[in-house]
């Protein structure tokens, strides 16, 4: 089904209100019994991340009734979701609160993303900043568009042409098998830099912003890369999934690699190594 500007619009203002009800009065405002673990000590739950996702579910619920919702939140608690998800026609997919550690930790580097995906495909993606009000979206073709409430859409182009060795690169290596991780460290050296932001939503923005050039993801999640996969390729970028061109979603989860422009010609074989 195409998306009309009304829904889109309604999606954006729910994330702007879920922020402003659910996550920012809690921002630096938790205590130590309103973050809960999930599988690890890093891998955190506020309540912000519950409540922010319950209220979105409800808005996506009343825009795109009979879509299937797939929040990062509700997969830990049922993930019989994910199985839905392969076979939906339509699914709105969120990450309540992108980069919770961060958040948990009193970092303003959080964020909230949204997709919706038909047929296995993204057909719209949101990028949203709660803290300074601000969010990057994307339509198959209709190209990548950062926005505030204070002024007209810019469209947005990724990162310019420059060397490798002043490139910006994403990668965690700490999500990598240990086997890997001192061959991925070696060949990141050819870069100007390479790190993690600890929060999807913000390595998205920056290479569509034009300020990082590649971003490496081993373990891969809907919520974190639906949206900001199809904002990288609008923005001109490329992405391969298990060493071939494209992302689908509701695929398998294989690793990624994300480069902020596709004539780059970086080999997906050197950062997407078998077992990671």
């Amino acid at each position: 089904m195409p998306l009309t500007d009304d829904v889109m619009t309604g999606l954006i203002e729910a994330v702007r209100d879920a922020a402003r009800t659910e996550i920012l009065p809690r921002f630096r405002n938790l205590s130590a019994d309103q973050i809960d673990t999930k599988s690890g000590p890093d891998d955190l739950v506020t309540v912000a991340d519950r409540a922010a996702e319950a209220r979105l579910t409800a808005a996506a619920q009343r825009l795109l009734p009979g879509a299937l919702v797939v929040g990062e939140e509700g997969v830990a608690e049922d993930p019989t979701i994910l199985d839905r998800f392969a076979e939906a026609e339509l699914a709105v997919v969120i990450d309540p609160v992108d980069g919770t550690w961060n958040f948990a930790n009193g970092l303003a580097n959080f964020g909230v993303i949204l997709a919706v995906v038909e047929g296995g495909r993204t057909i719209f993606g949101l990028l949203y900043d709660p803290v300074l009000d601000d969010w990057i979206t994307a339509t198959p073709g209709g190209g990548a568009w950062f926005c505030r409430p204070d002024a007209a859409p810019r469209r947005l182009s990724g990162p310019p042409a420059r060397p490798r060795d002043r490139w910006q690169a994403f990668v965690p290596l700490r999500l990598y098998v240990p086997e890997h991780r001192a061959t991925l460290w070696q060949q990141a050296q050819g870069f100007g830099d390479a790190f993690t932001l600890r929060c999807s939503c913000h390595e998205y923005r920056m290479m569509a912003l034009g300020h990082a050039d590649l971003m490496l993801a081993p373990v891969v999640k809907p919520w974190d890369h639906a949206a900001g996969v199809l904002i990288v390729e609008e923005c001109g970028g490329a992405v391969w999934s298990g060493g071939r061109p494209g992302y689908r979603p509701a695929g398998p989860a294989h690793p990624l690699m994300v480069m902020g422009r596709a004539e780059a010609g970086e080999d997906p074989a050197l950062w997407l190594p078998a077992g990671v």
